[in-house]
């Protein structure tokens, strides 16, 4: 059986046994090997004992995601796909809602402290990001051969109760002040905006996490992006000091597009959601397919499980023909985020939109759509409205400013004034077609 045979793929619908990683863990390929080879590996605290523990049997990991929304989003995947990969090799991965570290607010790459969010906010935040790791964990086990399950986990649950005096007595007093002080995240922001006592304390909860995962649930490994070194190192060293213990750090690349930004939003600035309340599953899809072609081999390794045979087969070609490449991983993403009914509509609804004979109809239920209550079919509901409800823009301003360029149309038709009534523009029709440019579209349906 070839890798090419056995790696999963959901194109088309169809599945076949066994994921890329699963193949390596059959070949008894070392996970360290598997991730330097998808260039998942930025840094490591201890190679050499890493690997000896994952040789050794399962390996408990962990990354921690702090619940500041209630979805996570395509910056998210590199840490999302690293306890996927893992637990598919036989490992036993913890995805940790912040419910606690939340509340103290990661300074890391900030200019300002981060607003204080509400318990319940919070909660519900937890509730749908767990949803969607869901859709890439096994929390019942057995699924990828026979790999433990996973742990769903709130590290509310221990620093809630933590007594102030004694936490600075036995985990405080292991922490320097002055190489905190030194990191750059400290450094930066003390030499800026300024720095809150609360924000201050993030690395050494962040690092109790850590011990306490140690401790209570034998977890050797924390995960996470290169700009978490020192927190996640943090940990490492607490569980030397306080439990004379040994555990691993390794963090991953951070994923930049070629103009240096992170990954994670549209070319247009908006956030690429996994909730397809938030972001459509077609929008979803169609970020995918308009990856810059410098990146296409760097996010079919990261962001599927495909194998190595396959990615080169559709990354051995360059220009147009790319576009093939850039449509697999599209729907390889989408499959794995929105399962593969909705990456298979989503697929459609491109095809058709983007076909080179024939017009799309906005009847096409298919189509991503927004809905709009003919009760507000008001004179003060303009067609501007209806392209910023649509998701097409960001305010009023802006539609103008795309209307002046001839970047915006009705069911095809070139639109110049964006602030005359919507119920004007449809006339009687009951759905239209909106595009702004012409990669971007939404279906609108009036409601009655």
């Amino acid at each position: 059986m070839t890798d090419t045979q056995s790696a999963t793929s959901v194109i088309d619908g169809s599945t076949s046994r066994l994921s890329a990683p699963e193949v390596a863990r059959q070949q008894g390929v070392n996970p360290v090997d598997y991730l330097r080879q998808r260039g998942f590996v930025y840094d490591i605290t201890d190679e050499a004992g890493l690997r000896a523990a994952f040789d050794h049997g399962p390996v408990t990991s962990y990354i921690g995601f702090d619940p500041t929304g209630n979805s996570l989003h395509a910056g998210h995947m590199v840490s999302i796909m690293l306890l996927a990969t893992l637990q598919r090799m036989g490992h036993r991965p913890i995805a940790l809602g912040g419910g606690g570290t939340a509340m103290v607010g990661d300074p890391t790459g900030r200019t300002s402290a981060r607003e204080i969010i509400g318990l319940d906010d919070l909660q519900s935040n937890l509730d749908g990001i767990q949803k969607q790791l869901a859709k890439y964990l096994d929390y019942g086990g057995g699924k990828f051969g026979d790999n433990p399950a996973a742990v769903s986990r709130n590290n509310a649950d221990w620093l809630l109760p933590l007594q102030y005096i004694p936490f600075l007595r036995d985990i405080g007093r292991h922490f320097s002040v002055n190489d905190m002080l030194a990191t750059e995240t400290y450094r930066t922001r003390l030499e800026t905006s300024g720095l809150n006592f609360v924000e201050f304390n993030y690395r050494l909860v962040q690092a109790y996490d850590f011990l306490h995962l140690y401790r209570e649930e034998g977890c050797l490994l924390q995960l996470g992006g290169s700009d978490q070194w020192a927190n996640i190192t943090a940990g490492v060293e607490l569980i030397r000091k306080a439990d004379r213990g040994k555990a691993f750090a390794l963090v991953s690349p951070l994923i930049t597009t070629p103009s240096g930004e992170k990954m994670g939003k549209t070319g247009s600035g908006i956030r690429v959601w996994l909730d397809p309340e938030q972001f459509s599953t077609y929008d979803y899809y169609q970020y995918w397919v308009n990856t810059d072609d410098a990146m296409v081999e760097t996010y079919l390794r990261q962001f599927t499980f495909l194998s190595e045979e396959e990615i080169t087969d559709h990354t051995s070609v360059s220009g147009e023909a790319l576009r093939e490449a850039k449509q697999v991983l599209a729907f390889e993403a989408t499959s794995l985020a929105h399962g593969v009914g909705d990456a298979v509509a989503a697929r459609a609804a491109a095809r058709s939109l983007f076909a080179t004979t024939g017009s799309v109809s906005a009847d096409d239920a298919s189509l991503p759509t927004t809905e709009v209550s003919a009760a507000d079919l008001t004179g003060e509901f303009t067609l501007a409205d209806a392209f910023v409800a649509a998701g097409l823009a960001k305010s009023r301003g802006e539609t103008r400013r795309l209307a002046t360029q001839g970047g915006l149309s009705v069911d095809d038709r070139k639109i110049a004034d964006v602030d005359v009534p919507f119920a004007d523009a449809i006339g009687d029709s009951q759905a239209v077609l909106l595009r702004a440019g012409k990669k971007r579209f939404k279906r609108v349906v009036v409601v009655w």
